[in-house]
């Protein structure tokens, strides 16, 4: 039987997707209060479990079973292209499953029950029946609670020894995963086509381009704003203020993005989201900051 090459295995994980989570779940750590030299293992192993195991299960799952939709929109991808034979998209998928759930049982089980359950979402965003990504609002809400919320409550989980986060962190967490709903959107601009051809009711395709691109803008800001809000209600306005200016600079990419949706998406994604994610980390500071006053 044939079996694929390292490197198009690697390309079919994805290594340039694992960031987001793993700075979720980076965050998520930072936010507990507890000390980050004396936990390098965890650190090191719940970053791992957040990026090459679980986002990495994510997107093989996502490719297997979005083979023809790439077919037509990205055709050069590992399966469709055939360099990925036979059925060992699906077999990598189901072994990076398994690796996962091993890898966060050793986590205690707040880390292991959010990752659980993000693998769960995993597998419901692209596999039917369920199939969430057909429509784009359960399918970006799925993916945007996986990659920010559920990884950054599993930072948390994994720092306190297991055990459930504070309702702050949860509520940070919940924050940022609506904006990063928006996020999210930004990635069915490129493949508006294809998704169309086969069905998917990406948001592009059920709203039109220029809608769906002032309704991704709304989610990122409007989340910014919440956290801004909540963190001068907590006594930190210079970390809310920090929030605040980070979302005026995504402003002028977000106008061009609403002009040219389909142009400009990639603008966004590449300028715009590194700044939302910078006030993720402002956050998980401030709230750091508020622990060790508790404490």
């Amino acid at each position: 039987m044939n079996r694929p090459d390292l490197a198009t295995v690697a390309e079919l994980l994805k290594p340039i997707t694992w960031f987001p989570p793993m700075w979720a779940f980076a965050c998520g750590m930072v936010s507990t209060g507890q000390s980050l030299s004396d936990n390098w293992l965890l650190i090191i192993g719940g970053v791992l479990l957040a990026g090459p195991l679980v986002c990495a299960t994510s997107q093989a799952v996502n490719d297997w079973f979005d083979r023809h939709v790439d077919a037509i929109n990205e055709p050069d991808r590992p399966i469709p292209s055939g360099r990925m034979p036979g059925r060992w998209g699906l077999y990598i998928a189901v072994i990076w499953t398994a690796l996962s759930l091993l890898w966060a049982w050793q986590l205690g089980p707040w880390g292991f029950a959010a990752s659980g359950l993000g693998l769960v979402l995993a597998w419901a965003y692209s596999a039917p029946p369920v199939r969430l990504k057909a429509n784009g609002w359960w399918g970006n809400s799925a993916c945007a609670l996986s990659y920010e919320g559920l990884a950054w409550v599993t930072g948390a989980a994994v720092m306190l020894g297991g055990a459930m986060p504070s309702q702050d962190t949860i509520v940070l967490a919940l924050l940022f995963s609506l904006g990063a709903h928006g996020i999210m959107t930004l990635n069915d601009f490129k493949a508006v086509q294809g998704d169309a051809l086969m069905g998917v009711r990406s948001l592009p395709v059920q709203m039109g381009v220029t809608k769906a691109a002032w309704t991704a803008c709304g989610f990122m800001l409007v989340a910014q704003w919440a956290v801004a809000a909540l963190l001068v209600h907590w006594g930190s306005p210079n970390a809310a203020l920090a929030v605040l200016l980070l979302s005026a600079a995504q402003l002028p990419l977000m106008v061009r993005f609403i002009q040219q949706p389909v142009e400009k998406a990639l603008s966004v994604s590449a300028f715009g989201v590194p700044l939302f994610v910078s006030g993720m980390m402002v956050s998980a500071w401030s709230l750091r900051g508020l622990q060790e006053v508790v404490s």
